[in-house]
């Protein structure tokens, strides 16, 4: 046999060989995810986006379902569901879990404690975030894997909203959660509803407004086609979407499907964030010109509201795990000048 044919055959025999190491290790993930978003708001369609990235990164070895609308069960549902096997992850948010430990107020929304976006993922990345949310999912059976932060939240209002003393008798859609406290000691009848539910709640006249979401996702739930009263910037929340999985599902992944899941996050964090604050821009123009009420409040009025939020705070902190997560974030954005 000629040389030249020996080392043909022995780069066949290579190839193969390099071909069925590259198969044995391929190991496919497939998720089933829920989120409360419907497809048509913008955070249903950066969640679209998330999936293709993580699909494209793993070379299509993690395989993702996605139901949107919370098509499964309902919103507040989604935790469980995941933990329990029906679902894998959740991607709703983890103020919906306030009834199990109050702690997961602290692990979506600080309710005007971070000024911005960019403070609160400071605090995941560089504050130790990470592991102090999953010393509470892993309690739950849970992974914390990451965040997406549209930002400030704006109220939608059949009534106007322009100070603390509109919240007299307001009622309105709100979140689980420490919100439906400060509210309430405002003077406001908070009505915990599920996501999906506040269109029609706004139309057959049971609620007043919503907490709901920021100016866009707002438009795209139709809120401003009945609730002509809105405010711009948001203060009052800016709530963090989480992506969690449960953990037997987690720890089965192979390393590198974990790194993807975990940097697609912080990428869908970034893009999310960025593209909500243009389109909000954009948005608050639009709709002054259609002639939305938009109410910016004023320092005084500000300051009413987060001497509210504060006292909240530490009301809310009852157990062991939420004074824990809640000191985190203000060691933290008292490390970083943003509170005394």
């Amino acid at each position: 046999m000629s040389l030249i044919k020996k080392l043909s055959i022995a780069a066949s025999v290579a190839a193969i060989a390099v071909g069925s190491a590259v198969s044995a290790s391929a190991q496919t993930t497939n998720l089933r995810i829920q989120t409360h978003f419907s497809p048509e708001t913008l955070s249903g369609q950066m969640a679209a986006q998330f999936i293709e990235d993580i699909t494209a990164m793993s070379n299509g070895e993690i395989q993702v379902e996605m139901f949107y609308a919370s098509a499964v069960v309902k919103s507040a549902e989604t935790f469980d569901a995941a933990a329990t096997g029906i679902l894998d992850c959740d991607m709703t948010g983890g103020s919906y879990q306030t009834g199990k430990n109050p702690a997961f107020q602290f692990a979506g929304d600080l309710n005007g404690g971070y000024a911005n976006p960019y403070q609160q993922y400071a605090w995941l990345l560089h504050g130790g975030g990470y592991d102090a949310l999953n010393e509470l999912y892993n309690a739950h059976d849970m992974e914390f894997v990451g965040w997406w932060i549209p930002g400030p939240e704006s109220l939608s209002s059949t009534k106007p909203i322009r100070g603390v003393d509109d919240f007299k008798n307001w009622k309105f859609r709100s979140p689980p959660g420490i919100i439906t406290m400060i509210f309430d000691n405002l003077g406001a009848s908070p009505i915990v509803m599920d996501f999906n539910e506040i269109f029609t709640a706004l139309e057959t006249g049971i609620i007043d407004g919503a907490d709901a979401a920021n100016l866009t996702n707002n438009i795209g739930l139709g809120l401003y086609d009945i609730a002509k009263h809105t405010n711009y910037p948001g203060f009052h929340s800016m709530p963090a979407d989480h992506l969690a999985c449960r953990k037997d599902v987690w720890d089965a992944m192979p390393d590198h499907h974990k790194a993807i899941l975990k940097v697609g996050m912080q990428a869908l964090g970034l893009k999310n964030t960025t593209i909500n604050e243009i389109k909000n821009a954009q948005n608050s123009v639009k709709l002054a010109a259609e002639g939305l009420n938009m109410y910016e409040w004023s320092p005084e009025e500000l300051g009413k509201y987060r001497a509210a939020v504060q006292s909240a705070w530490t009301e809310f902190a009852t157990t062991p795990e939420s004074k824990s997560l809640l000191d985190s974030h203000l060691n933290f954005l008292r490390s970083i000048g943003a509170m005394e």
